[in-house]
């Protein structure tokens, strides 16, 4: 009897998901938040604007640099731990060995197995330093030019992400007006983006819309009261 493939799923993105869900929550919640303080304390939205989108201008440039930043200090880790590996595997075979040995035992493998295997795997000098970086430090070799997409990723998904609650205050005159509609359309879009990164990391997506749209409505109502009482 035929039997179908059996074909795995598994999503691959999870860096470039990360770096979206990094710029668009805070490009979300931190304008808005800004907005929602001015509203309390001005009422012309050219005030607003100016200050809102200064906010998004500097505010993608810093995450996208620290996006920038994280990442290359990731790619210095990996290649620091590489060529200790490469001269441990030189200088002590005899301690890599009893480190390979255990990995392959703490799966289950029975010491004669896991020396077998262990001693296999020294042979190709390559191969076991990749093996050790994996198992032994858990660490993945980044990806190329892992930093640059990282900045451009996050500072692209703040500023659209920013210009969402701000849209109100570019097409309405009034402060007070331009707040209600921005609130509204603000929490869609962070029930929706919540959703949908619940989505995409395994989260319960519903649970995840509910607790973005909680930490945006909360910033932007701390901001508003503050700004009104200093008014």
């Amino acid at each position: 009897m035929p039997q179908t493939p059996h074909t795995e799923q598994h999503f691959t993105a999870g860096e470039v998901v990360r770096d979206i869900v990094i710029g668009v929550s805070d490009g979300l919640t931190v304008p808005f938040a800004l907005a929602a303080g001015l509203s309390g304390a001005v009422s012309s939205t050219h005030i607003v604007v100016t200050a809102g989108l200064a906010e998004v201008a500097a505010g993608s440039i810093a995450m996208g640099l620290g996006g920038y930043l994280a990442a290359k200090s990731d790619e210095e880790h990996y290649a620091s731990e590489l060529k200790r590996e490469q001269r441990e595997l030189r200088e002590k075979p005899g301690a890599e060995m009893s480190e390979v040995m255990e990995i392959f035992q703490s799966y289950g493998l029975p010491r004669e197995q896991s020396e077998h295997f262990a001693q296999r795997l020294l042979q190709n000098p390559r191969a076991s330093v990749d093996f050790m970086m994996r198992f032994e430090l858990g660490l993945e070799k980044p990806a190329p030019q892992r930093a640059l997409k990282s900045a451009f990723t996050i500072a692209g998904s703040y500023i659209a992400g920013g210009l969402i609650p701000l849209s109100p205050y570019i097409l309405i005159n009034n402060a007070k007006t331009a707040l209600v509609i921005s609130v509204v359309i603000t929490n869609v879009a962070l029930t929706i983006f919540g959703y949908i990164k619940g989505r995409f990391t395994g989260a319960r997506p519903f649970r995840s819309a509910f607790q973005t749209v909680i930490t945006g409505g909360l910033a932007a109502a701390a901001a508003f009261f503050i700004a009104k009482s200093i008014s």
